[in-house]
């Protein structure tokens, strides 16, 4: 390796690095994108195209990574030492919760020196990277994710078709006493109805762990495009009507209405009674105030700020918020 140049990689660009390759997603796809990436901006000779990397063996493709990774640390100064107790512990996640070949396993078995970067992991850092900090000394990871709500290890996946779901479940959930992230439940927002089947399909045949799929009650075929998929650990659920935004209780929309419009008329409140469907409504509403586009993703944040009570969980979202708790149990009690 001693052959290779590169420009180390920054303080910025390791954190990058490490917060990719510990994220929820399958080990092949994240550690061949996040090696090829340093390779491709960092590596100055000898040069390669994209298309190479991602075609070279895994080992290899690994060891350069690894080098260029394990320099850039030693550049910035950093404390380095031989103790492998993160990446063993990675690994052993990964087989866990994935299904790969042993192709897949040289990427994961490697030696970056994560302990010398976990200096630069704090308080404000993304949960997979507290996660990771946790790993170097924890006794018991999943004590200290229900401790820390640290929502990795994962051992349960909800996909949802947008990011309402992926916004609002998690608040609702802990308002029902059951906690994702300590609880270590991963919401997906799959972008679509069609989405939530593809990406079903594509994890049902590699993931370990449970899925509960939901889905907006116009998804009538999709339903019955995944039903026959589940596995005996999965499951799904049709809303009774509409989209999630239907399933919030009326006064939790006007309350977030009036935190997002700052004053909400007697003839938009007037509105939210009709049987339309609620979207269509908040959007005729930001239109007609001459505001910015009615967002999803804006207004659920909106909601979620807005939750004050119990009064504000509909009981069709009790009842997934019970199902999505009892994912998996099940079929380990019987």
């Amino acid at each position: 390796m001693n052959d290779l140049k590169f420009k180390p990689l920054t303080k910025e660009q390791l954190l990058i690095s490490i917060d990719r390759l510990t994220r929820f997603k399958e080990p092949e796809v994240k550690y061949v994108r996040v090696f090829c990436d340093i390779l491709t901006s960092n590596l100055i000779s000898p040069k390669f195209k994209r298309h190479d990397l991602e075609n070279m063996d895994y080992e290899n493709l690994k060891n350069m990574a690894e080098f260029i990774i394990n320099s850039s640390i030693e550049t910035l100064g950093l404390d380095v030492c031989d103790n492998y107790l993160i990446n063993q512990r990675l690994y052993d996640y990964e087989k866990s919760v994935f299904e790969f070949d042993e192709e897949v396993e040289k990427l994961l078995k490697n030696k970056i020196n994560y302990y010398s970067i976990l200096v630069f992991v704090n308080d404000d850092s993304v949960k997979n990277l507290k996660w990771l900090k946790i790993l170097a000394t924890s006794a018991d990871i999943e004590e200290d994710r229900f401790r820390y709500s640290l929502r990795f290890p994962v051992k349960k996946v909800v996909i949802a078709e947008g990011a309402t779901e992926e916004t609002l479940l998690p608040e609702f959930a802990k308002r029902c006493g059951y906690d994702f992230d300590k609880e270590g439940v991963f919401v997906m927002s799959a972008g679509g109805k069609n989405q939530v089947v593809k990406l079903f399909y594509r994890l049902c045949e590699t993931l370990k762990l449970p899925i509960f799929v939901l889905l907006d009650n116009d998804a009538g075929e999709n339903f019955n495009q995944i039903k026959p998929k589940l596995r005996t650990n999965d499951k799904i659920h049709l809303l009774n009507c509409g989209e999630f935004e239907d399933l919030l209780p009326l006064q939790l929309v006007k309350r977030a209405l009036d935190y997002e419009l700052s004053n909400i008329s007697i003839m938009e409140q007037e509105m939210l009674n009709e049987h339309v469907p609620r979207v269509k409504i908040l959007e005729e509403v930001f239109k007609t105030r001459g505001l910015h586009e009615f967002k999803k993703v804006e207004f659920s944040k909106s909601v979620k700020k807005n939750i004050k009570n119990d009064d504000d969980i509909s009981p069709e979202i009790k009842c997934i918020i019970d199902e999505i708790r009892v994912t998996g149990v099940e079929s380990n009690i019987n």
